[in-house]
C-alpha cells in the first residue's frame, strides 16, 4: 500500500505541482521548449505505469465494500464520461500541447460544452470507478486520476492565463470547465452537429467496448 500511496502522490505531484505552477516556466528556461515536454512525459509514463503496477499489487483492504445497487448507476455514467473523453481526445484544442494557435478560432464542437472535454471524462470516468468498487487501494488509485484530472483543468488554464492573456481571456469567456455551464449562462449554445457523426461514432462504440470487455478482461462485469 505504501508504493501505492507514494506513486499517486508522485503522479499527481509531476501533474499539479509542476505541470501548472511557476516550476513549470522555470523548468521550461533551464530546460528548452523541446528538453522540458521529452523529460516530462518520461516522467508522466514512468509515474503511471509505476502507479498501475503498485494498484495491482495493493492488497484489497474493504473501506464501504461493493454496492449493487451503483453499478447501473455507473453504466449510465459511464456514457457521458465516455463520450467526454473520446470526443476530447480527437478534437482539436487550444487547451491541448503547441494548439495555442486556435485561441483564434471560436470554440466549436465538444469545446461548447467544456473547454476540457478528455479531462472532464477522465475526471468522471475515475470518480464513477472510486466509488464503485470501495476498497483502500481503489480510493488511492481513483483519487489520483480524479484529482489529477479535475483539477488540471484549473491548473491548464492559469497557466495558458499565464502565457497567452487576452487571447486566453477571450476563449475562456465563450466556454466553461463545468460541463454546460457557458451554455446555461447564456455564453455560448450547443450544436451537436458540429461535433461530427464519426466523433459521436467513434465513442459510442468505445463505450459498448468497454461495457462488453469489462468483465473478460477486468474480471468483474459493469452490468447489474
Amino acid at each position: 500500500m505504501l508504493s501505492l500511496i507514494l506513486a499517486a502522490l508522485f503522479f499527481a505531484g509531476i501533474h499539479l505541482g509542476i505541470a501548472g505552477t511557476g516550476l513549470r516556466d522555470r523548468a521550461v528556461a533551464a530546460l528548452g521548449e523541446r528538453g522540458y515536454p521529452a523529460l516530462f512525459s518520461l516522467a508522466s509514463l514512468a509515474g503511471l505505469a509505476w502507479l498501475v503496477l503498485a494498484y495491482r499489487g495493493a492488497p484489497y483492504l474493504p473501506s464501504w465494500g461493493l454496492l449493487p445497487w451503483w453499478k447501473p448507476v455507473a453504466v449510465a455514467l459511464m456514457l457521458p464520461a465516455t463520450l467526454l473523453a473520446v470526443i476530447g481526445l480527437v478534437t482539436p484544442n487550444p487547451t491541448a500541447v503547441a494548439q495555442e494557435a486556435r485561441l483564434a478560432q471560436p470554440a466549436s464542437g465538444i469545446l461548447r460544452v467544456t473547454r476540457h472535454p478528455f479531462l472532464t471524462g477522465v475526471g468522471l470516468w475515475a470518480l464513477v470507478h472510486l466509488v464503485g468498487n470501495g476498497d483502500l487501494a481503489s480510493l488511492v488509485f481513483f483519487g489520483a486520476f480524479a484529482v489529477v484530472a479535475l483539477a488540471g483543468t484549473v491548473s491548464i488554464d492559469a497557466k495558458r492565463r499565464r502565457r497567452l492573456g487576452a487571447a486566453w481571456e477571450r476563449f475562456a469567456a465563450q466556454t466553461s470547465i463545468l460541463p454546460f455551464a457557458a451554455i446555461a449562462a447564456g455564453r455560448n449554445r450547443f450544436r451537436p452537429g458540429e461535433i461530427g457523426a464519426w466523433r459521436w461514432a467513434v465513442a459510442l462504440v468505445v463505450y459498448a467496448l468497454l461495457l462488453g470487455g469489462h468483465g473478460p478482461v477486468i474480471g468483474i462485469s459493469p452490468l447489474p
